[in-house]
């Protein structure tokens, strides 16, 4: 602003010259009004702009005022949300409070519901014994009235009578107030009976529900119905372990396979550093009677999460897949393991499961080094072994050669008679095992990471 009246002085300085003019400065004074125009000009175009900044400042500073309100409304808001949000939460604390004190009174108050309705009776039976005198007495004064009593003994007699039959309202009105507040306490049982009931039943079904799930994940539940372990459908299961470690699964554990011409069914898988297995049996503590019929040792028994044997439906349907070998792990009582490795093929239910073996890797075992023809047997099922009491002789069920040369499903005892207990005949004596696991190695081994 101050520029601008500079220069409007300078316009009028020189348009009032002091000293006359001369025809030689004719040209140089055309040139100074030719400036004076244009500082005019620059001084319309400086004013123009100066009231399009003031517009903008004004404009800017409108709109910062609405972006201010704005965040002062969205702060309010929030604000009453969190304030909402402290009293709902206040409240059902309090809410669980009042649960937890109402049902500590439930008792007290059921048992003073109790005492009032004793007493409502007692004043019940009261009345009626207080009727009947009070009849008695009136017909008793009646008599009396006519021969003996006076006008004021009558007249006092009435005033009884009237100061009863107030007592007789009273009670009635008393007995109508305990007959409301016992209502009263019956509606309030009955609500913290549904709170009740609604705890219960919400910490019973999350308990149910776990529950289920831990039997789910642990027990064998036979076939499936084309679910996987998390009971969600498929029907793309894989056909053994081999497959499941090739989708990328790298967790040893349980998994729904489907193999070919079968049923799905959970396994347990087993990824080390040796290969990759599916386990068909597990022996370790003794825990699961192993001692089982025919039907039991068909469709398996036992839990995944300690002793358990697949089953021989299972087992064939993995066995007739091929490119797998049979894993044998074995632990006697002075903690030493042993193990073998071995080429087989497993025959179907037709022929009794037979098995044929061909030792590949491991301790020699004279029994199972190279055999075709070892038929399983049970306590309640034989069918062309040696000896057909093997089963019965020395408990479980087995591939049954010569009796007590191999039981891995005998009894897990360490104390005589070993016969009984699992056992096993690498070539010369007999050993006794505490531990046992039998596993189908598919031709999968993990890589080093």
């Amino acid at each position: 602003m101050k520029l601008l009246v500079l220069l409007l002085l300078l316009a009028l300085t020189h348009s009032f010259p002091t000293e006359p003019t001369f025809p030689e400065h004719q040209t140089e004074s055309r040139l100074r009004f030719a400036a004076l125009d244009e500082v005019r000009l620059l001084a319309n175009g400086l004013l123009q702009l100066g009231h399009s900044l003031r517009d903008f400042v004004q404009n800017t500073k409108s709109q910062i005022k609405d972006i201010f309100q704005k965040l002062n409304i969205f702060d309010k808001s929030f604000y009453q949300l969190s304030v909402l949000a402290s009293e709902i939460k206040e409240e059902e604390e309090e809410l669980k409070k009042t649960t937890v004190i109402l049902k500590a009174n439930n008792e007290e108050i059921k048992s003073l519901s109790l005492e009032i309705n004793s007493k409502v009776e007692d004043i019940i039976k009261e009345r009626k014994h207080l009727r009947r005198q009070v009849g008695g007495l009136e017909e008793k004064l009646s008599g009396l009235s006519q021969s003996l009593l006076s006008a004021e003994q009558v007249v006092e007699i009435s005033t009884l009578k009237e100061i009863i039959l107030t007592q007789e309202k009273s009670i009635t009105d008393l007995l109508k107030a305990v007959r409301e507040q016992s209502e009263q306490l019956n509606n309030q049982r009955t609500k913290i009976k549904g709170l009740e009931n609604k705890f219960n039943s919400a910490h019973i079904q999350e308990t149910d529900e776990n529950l289920d799930r831990k039997h789910q994940s642990n027990s064998l539940s036979g076939y499936l119905p084309y679910f996987t372990s998390d009971g969600s459908f498929s029907s793309n299961l894989p056909k053994d372990c081999g497959e499941v470690f090739s989708r990328g699964q790298k967790s040893s554990g349980l998994y729904a396979i489907k193999p070919h011409e079968s049923q799905p069914f959970l396994v347990k898988c087993e990824f080390t550093d040796e290969g990759v297995f599916t386990v068909i049996q597990r022996r370790h503590d003794g825990s699961v009677d192993f001692n089982q019929s025919w039907e039991k040792y068909e469709d398996g028994f036992g839990d995944f999460s300690s002793e358990f044997w697949l089953g021989l439906k299972k087992i064939y349907a993995v066995a007739h897949q091929g490119h797998s070998l049979l894993h044998v792990q074995i632990e006697d009582w002075r903690k030493e393991k042993h193990f073998m490795l071995y080429q087989y093929i497993l025959e179907d239910a037709a022929f009794n499961y037979t098995i044929h073996l061909k030792l590949q890797t491991g301790e020699s075992s004279s029994a199972l080094d190279e055999h075709s023809g070892f038929r399983f047997s049970t306590k309640d099922h034989n069918d062309g072994n040696r000896d057909p009491n093997c089963a019965q002789d020395y408990t479980g069920g087995w591939w049954f050669s010569i009796c007590g040369d191999i039981n891995l499903n005998g009894k897990c005892i360490q104390s005589r008679p070993r016969k009984k207990g699992t056992h096993w005949k690498p070539g010369k004596g007999t050993t006794s095992f505490k531990a046992s696991k039998i596993s189908i190695s598919h031709l999968t081994k993990p890589q080093p990471p």
